[in-house]
This record gives structure tokens, C-alpha cells and sequence, in this order.
């Protein structure tokens, strides 16, 4: 799959908003640009957040509902932890799997072509094919002085 830009993304919500015949509203947009400037993996809260930082008076229920039509829309994909919390990401359209710390939470992205080639293997053994997958391997940090996190999450 080609990776896309930011436009493309942005033409992609419009499409939707407009086949689901939903109002673009300026929280909206605001949240869709913060979402777009964000990096790493992001839960609501933490978009909340950011938004705060160039805007307030934008309900935590206009975040969430933008986030909700972010993923209707395919622009975004989500990702539940080991925590039951969801994070967010743009779908850039380049592909890559996730190892999760359980101890700090900390998420490290990764592309590995054995392991492609391995579940495309598996997958034609069972008599399909892929065409599309998530990807999520938890573990715990071997050195924990090490994790990236981990001071923080022992506080």
C-alpha cells in the first residue's frame, strides 16, 4: 500500500463527511489537525490535551465523536493495549505491527518481512488470504532501568 499525505487524509475525511452527510465544523477540523500533528499513539485523553494547548472550550464529547468519524472514515486506525485503553493513529497507508510493553506501556512500532512472509504461509495453509491484519505482540521489558516508560509508570 502507498503511504499517504496529509491531504490525502484530509480529502478522505471530506469524502466521508460528505457521503454521511455529517456538518464540517470548525472543532472538528481543529481536532482533525491536532490528530494529523500528532505523534506516536494517542488516546482521546491525550488529544484532549493537545487541543487544550491551542484552543480551549472543545467538549471531551466533540473528541471523542471526531475520533468515532476519524475511524469511519479510515483515516485512523485504533489500537486497544493490554490496559483496555484505546490509542490512535493516523493511517498513513504504511504498514507495521506493534510490540507493547505491559510494564510502562510503551509502544515500539516494527515491520519484520519473515514474519509477513510467515502469515501469509499460515493463512494460504487455512485456505485464505490476507487482506488486511493487525498485528499487536505484548511482552515485558527485559531491563526495566532501560524501559522507556518505566520511571514514569512507577510513580
Amino acid at each position: 500500500m502507498l503511504a499517504q499525505s496529509r491531504q490525502d487524509l484530509v480529502e478522505q475525511f471530506e469524502r466521508h463527511m460528505k457521503r454521511a452527510g455529517l456538518k464540517d465544523t470548525k472543532q472538528r477540523r481543529l481536532v482533525l489537525n491536532v490528530f494529523l500533528d500528532s505523534t506516536g499513539h494517542v488516546s482521546v485523553e491525550d488529544l484532549q490535551q493537545l487541543i487544550r494547548q491551542r484552543q480551549t472550550g472543545i467538549a471531551s464529547s466533540t473528541v471523542y465523536r471526531a475520533v468515532r468519524v476519524f475511524i469511519e472514515a479510515g483515516i485512523a486506525n485504533e489500537l486497544i493495549l493490554g490496559d483496555g485503553r484505546a490509542r490512535y493513529e493516523p493511517d498513513w497507508g504504511e504498514h507495521h505491527d506493534h510490540l507493547i510493553c505491559e510494564d510502562c506501556g510503551h509502544i515500539f512500532e516494527f515491520e519484520d518481512p519473515l514474519i509477513e512472509a510467515q502469515q501469509t504461509i499460515v493463512a494460504s495453509q487455512h485456505g485464505l488470504k490476507i487482506t488486511t491484519h493487525r498485528h499487536k505482540i505484548f511482552g515485558q521489558c527485559l531491563n526495566s532501568d532501560a524501559c522507556p516508560n518505566a520511571q514514569a509508570s512507577m510513580r
